[in-house]
């Protein structure tokens, strides 16, 4: 008998620790932000998840990603071009009456936003400076520093941070790149949990390259 997906699928809304800390951010469906998340600015994408005590600033946040404990999205940015690069210059509100937040300092820290695609791992306290954008399926080992773009379906790990191999060879990321999965409806993605599971990579992209539609 069929199941509906209202039927399949546990409630959609985010869940939201009570000791985390948002501002002006979007969170999709089925989110998690674990405890003492800090987030500004942030879009998270459908199922993806922060662990607890992780941080990002400005970014864009794909579907299904995993974002391990103590990991730090979009570095904060220091001015080391100015006399100090304490924010004393930059947030003088902090120790002064009537001198406010530096906007266009926050306006150069906006520019350099972070994306991250679909199905990324971001590993135990790995670092993402500003600016980086990482591709879908790639993993960020743990403790990393970011400091260049990681393309689709690569593993990095190092500091700085170095390609280590590619998840699947070239032509099979295509193939899951095409078959967008992180797209399907919560209905047909229910289904194809349990071959996930079980089947090798090649195999299920034969089977659910045709049977997704």
């Amino acid at each position: 008998m069929d199941r509906s997906e209202d039927l399949v699928a546990k409630d959609p809304e985010p869940r939201i620790h009570p000791t985390a800390e948002m501002k002006g951010c979007k969170l999709g469906r089925y989110a998690a932000i674990g405890e003492r998340v800090v987030l500004r600015e942030v879009i998270v994408g459908d199922f993806s998840y922060f662990e607890r005590h992780a941080e990002a600033i400005y970014t864009t946040i794909g579907k299904f990603c995993s974002i391990a404990a103590n990991s730090r999205i979009n570095a904060l940015e220091h001015p080391i071009e100015r006399l100090t690069q304490h924010k004393v210059s930059y947030r003088p509100n902090e120790y002064f009456r009537w001198l406010g937040v530096d906007a266009a300092f926050r306006d150069r820290r906006r520019s350099k936003a972070v994306t991250i695609g679909n199905d990324v791992w971001v590993g135990h306290g790995a670092v993402i400076l500003p600016g980086i954008a990482i591709g879908n399926g790639a993993v960020i080992g743990a403790n990393a520093v970011v400091t260049r773009d990681v393309p689709s379906y690569t593993i990095v790990a190092g500091v700085p941070a170095k390609p280590i191999r590619l998840r699947f060879a070239p032509e099979i990321a295509a193939r899951i790149e095409a078959l967008a999965w992180w797209d399907w409806p919560v209905e047909t993605l229910a289904r194809a949990v349990p071959d996930m599971q079980a089947m090798p990579i090649e195999t299920f992209l034969d089977r659910w390259e045709n049977d997704a539609v």
